[in-house]
């Protein structure tokens, strides 16, 4: 992921347009869009902010970590709309497994039954759909 301009940089636009430099010059100057100058500069004047912001969504947590390991220690097979109607919120299923990936709590369960202890059987002869060559079409 790309990373925003420095903020020395950002000082040095700033002060070449306070110098009265236009953007283009600027932007040739300093190598970066004019676009990018035209952007820093409105920030600096309609809000007072130099400094980059945070890159990436904004992070809001709607799921109450505690609640959701409550939820699901006292239900562990309950689905995500099961868990996201005992949470009575409003979010994406989404957003309850990466919640629930904070957690460290996976859907994937032990076997109710044993595994299987068959060996798997498998011929090395076996060609065309299964049949075996010593088979012919009169066999069958």
């Amino acid at each position: 992921m790309a990373a925003p301009y420095s903020q020395d940089l950002r000082d040095r636009v700033l002060a070449a347009h306070d110098r009265g430099m236009k953007t283009k010059p600027i932007a040739d100057t300093f190598e970066v869009s004019c676009s990018w100058v035209r952007r820093v500069k409105q920030r600096q004047r309609e809000t007072g902010e130099t400094v980059p912001r945070r890159m990436g969504c904004p992070v809001v947590w709607k799921i109450d970590r505690a609640r959701l390991a409550e939820v699901v220690r006292a239900q562990p097979d309950a689905t995500l709309e099961e868990i996201r109607a005992r949470l009575g919120i409003v979010c994406s299923r989404s957003a309850i497994c990466m919640a629930l990936k904070e957690l460290g709590l996976t859907f994937k369960k032990k076997r109710s039954t044993p595994q299987n202890r068959t060996a798997r059987m498998w011929f090395s002869a076996v060609t065309n759909g299964g049949r075996s060559p010593a088979r012919s079409m009169q066999d069958v």
